[in-house]
């Protein structure tokens, strides 16, 4: 098919209706909506030859960064800090224990398993070690768990894009001329960079939400104010990143600011006008379908981009990875349980399985890739593979964690009895 200008919008239309259709088919059936847009992808790509997304990676990552931009600002919209503070913890504890346990895991595999050196082995391991907020989040929202169990899963989900983006920042800040330092050297380096461009982050958000939030009631009522946030999301994420801090990890303490200073129980807010609860609610919609628009697109032309050969010359290596995933994932839950007690077997076995790769993993591999791209040529292939595995597991998960439902009527009611911190 020649791809004419006309034929291209059909194109753009039909991928729209399949997103849709691939959102409601996995509610129903709890299979991942990335499993198909992956496969649309592949057969416009690869067996058809439709798309060479491989002639516009730059548009492919641009598009893919602005999609995460967008879902980790919906999943600080999310986050309300104030009425979860005692799953926070947990949720934190949890959340750096995997990726941690799991970004060694896999950087001692490439060293001994893939001979590779130093740096490049902790580059591939960054992004690889990340769970997708925007995959477990919605996959939550479909589950009916306990509430304590339900949040905890929650918070590390929505801090852990971000907490991969840092990592991945900071070692690529640290790429040039650091093959020769030892790795104790750069793990320092890594912790001290790291704990700068977190708190650098976290400080500018929360000062952008607090200006954001008295300008709202000024706009609220005015045509086109979304737009307005969005723009002002847009901005925190280019401020953090020109000053040198975590760009991702402060759009999403940005929309966690907003939420808790949007609150009227919040006491910070007395003797200041609010937002009508109507108009507060509209901005997690507006930018929950920009996001929705934008991911369904870098998904299709993720898989577009894929090349059959590169998926067989992985395969291997991805397999082992994926037990290396599985293992660190295994330790971390137990060894989390001190912080989230009263957990059973069944729920154990739920947060281990749910360890799926996508967005974030896709948008910072191919970040990487433009780094060394000599030396992480097969990274797309291999993420694409394991992006593939892990949401084969979440929908293993999704299965097992039937008989873990309690009623809604349940939940809300344990919600809404825990008192707020």
């Amino acid at each position: 098919m020649t791809l004419t200008l006309t034929n291209l919008f059909g194109l753009l239309g039909g991928l729209l209706v399949l997103a849709y259709v691939a959102n409601r088919f996995s509610r129903r059936t709890r299979v991942p909506d990335v499993i198909v847009l992956l496969g649309s992808g592949i057969i416009l790509g690869p067996v058809l030859h439709w798309i060479d997304a491989a002639r516009f990676p730059e548009i492919i990552r641009g598009v893919g960064t602005l999609a995460l931009i967008l879902i980790l600002f919906a999943a600080g919209l999310e986050l309300d800090l104030r009425r979860s503070w005692r799953q926070f913890f947990s949720g934190m504890v949890l959340g750096i224990l995997s990726y941690a346990l799991t970004m060694g895991g896999v950087t001692w595999f490439c060293l001994r398993a893939l001979h590779m050196q130093k740096l490049p082995a902790m580059l591939v391991a960054a992004p690889l070690a990340c769970m997708s907020g925007s995959i477990v989040l919605p996959i939550l929202d479909q589950l009916d768990l306990r509430f304590d169990l339900k949040t905890t899963l929650v918070i590390e989900a929505s801090f852990g894009d971000g907490l991969g983006a840092l990592v991945v920042g900071v070692l690529l800040s640290m790429a040039d001329g650091t093959h020769m330092q030892s790795a104790g050297a750069i793990v320092r380096g890594m912790f001290a960079m790291f704990f700068f461009r977190f708190l650098l982050a976290v400080v500018i958000a929360i000062v952008a939400a607090f200006l954001w939030v008295r300008l709202l009631p000024h706009i609220s009522d005015k045509q086109f104010w979304q737009a307005l946030t969005f723009a002002a999301v847009l901005m925190v994420y280019s401020a953090t990143h020109a000053l040198g801090g975590s760009d991702l990890v402060a759009v999403m303490v940005f929309g966690a600011t907003l939420t808790s200073l949007l609150d009227p129980q919040n006491p910070l807010q007395q003797g200041f006008e609010l937002l009508p609860a109507g108009r507060s609610n509209q901005i997690h919609s507006f930018h929950s379908e920009l996001a929705f628009l934008v991911r369904s697109f870098f998904f299709v032309l993720l898989g577009a981009m894929i090349r059959f050969s590169g998926l067989k010359e992985e395969l291997l290596s991805s397999v082992g990875i994926l037990v290396v995933f599985l293992v660190a994932r295994m330790i971390a839950v137990t060894a989390s349980r001190v912080a989230w007690r009263g957990t059973s077997s069944r729920e154990r076995e739920l947060a281990t399985l749910l360890i799926p790769r996508g967005l974030i993993t896709a948008v910072l591999a191919l970040a990487v890739v433009q780094a060394m791209p000599t030396e992480l040529a097969f990274l797309p292939s291999l993420t694409f593979a394991l992006i593939l595995f892990t949401n084969v597991l979440v929908l293993i998960a999704s299965i097992r964690a039937v008989p873990l439902a309690v009623p809604r009527s349940e939940e809300v009611s344990t919600a809404n009895s825990l008192p707020p911190s």
